[in-house]
């Protein structure tokens, strides 16, 4: 929500820094004349300097946003342990899936998104396979070597895999030539 509020608060801050810089080109270039009687200077004195205080608060804040430090920090898996916690980032589980994978023949462009629930990890598994291998077969073996490679590297228990076959790569066709 604060993030939604900030771009509004910016784009709020863009537009009118933009039209008081337009106003005041013009104003200063001669292109708009202006005559004013005391009372309406006054008015046009009180507006100037509420606007001006208005942005100078935006500035602030926006100075502030790009120089605090961002307290959220990657997502990991944390861990307790007797001598300390230890996180395990995603892109780490992520990698271990990609690697399970690889030793599977006839298995391509793997893409893995692994989810966080009470039970343990759920992992799904993107991916595109040759077609010479037997499907079932091939992504029950998958499933149970990923499943038994994250759970044995990092310790923590994987709920399920769940393992989505995108496509069937096609092979070239090679025509022979004849000389």
């Amino acid at each position: 929500m604060a993030k939604i509020l900030d771009r509004l608060l910016l784009f709020i801050y863009s537009i009118s820094v933009g039209a008081i810089s337009a106003a005041v080109i013009l104003l200063v270039s001669g292109v708009l004349p202006y005559e004013l009687n005391y009372q309406q200077e006054q008015n046009v004195i009180v507006a100037a300097v509420v606007a001006a205080a208005i942005l100078f608060i935006l500035s602030l804040r926006f100075f502030y946003i790009s120089v605090r430090r961002e307290r959220a920090s990657l997502p990991s898996v944390d861990q307790r342990t007797e001598y300390g916690d230890v996180q395990i980032s995603m892109e780490t589980i992520e990698n271990l899936c990609l690697k399970a994978t690889s030793r599977f023949r006839g298995v391509r462009d793997v893409k893995a998104r692994i989810r966080v629930v009470e039970s343990g990890l759920e992992i799904m598994i993107r991916a595109v396979v040759d077609g010479e291998s037997p499907i079932p077969a091939l992504t029950s073996d998958l499933q149970k070597a990923i499943h038994d490679h994250v759970q044995e590297i990092t310790g923590i228990p994987v709920s399920f895999v769940t393992v989505y076959i995108a496509n069937v790569t096609q092979s070239p066709n090679y025509k022979s030539r004849v000389e």
